[in-house]
């Protein structure tokens, strides 16, 4: 497997934010070791200031269930690598408080059903980066 790199597209990007923010927000609480790792994370994908700043914006307004809609509408325009990607991050930023709320639990499994990334990928990836310690997630 190749090593993930920042990806460029669009969807990806938005889709990743969409997911990001709502794994570090459905506990009610974000603490400082979740907002770390969503920076390293925007620095490692290279995602614009501009872009976030967007982004966090558009999603002020919008429900949990518009977010997470949106999310999937954005990464169902993504190849499998790029969901893959998306998920191990998702996966990663869920172990960073060490506490794994139900609700991020039920996040990732239906993430995972709707994009059909298989669990087993993601975890294998997620500790192959581990092993590189690519960022604080």
């Amino acid at each position: 497997m190749k090593p993930i790199v920042a990806n460029q597209n669009q969807s990806y990007q938005m889709g990743l934010l969409h997911f990001a923010h709502l794994l570090v927000t459905v506990d009610g609480f974000i603490d400082e070791r979740e907002k770390n790792a969503v920076n390293s994370l925007l620095k490692e994908e290279q995602i614009p200031d501009t872009t976030y700043q967007e982004f966090q914006k558009s999603v002020k307004t919008k429900s949990e269930r518009e977010v997470y809609e949106n999310g999937i509408k954005l990464l169902s325009n993504c190849t499998e690598e790029e969901k893959l990607s998306a998920l191990v991050h998702l996966y990663r930023l869920s172990e960073i408080d060490d506490n794994i709320h139900v609700k991020e639990v039920r996040l990732l499994l239906y993430s995972l059903k709707a994009t059909n990334v298989d669990f087993e990928d993601v975890i294998l990836s997620a500790n192959m980066l581990k092993a590189g310690n690519h960022y604080a997630a």
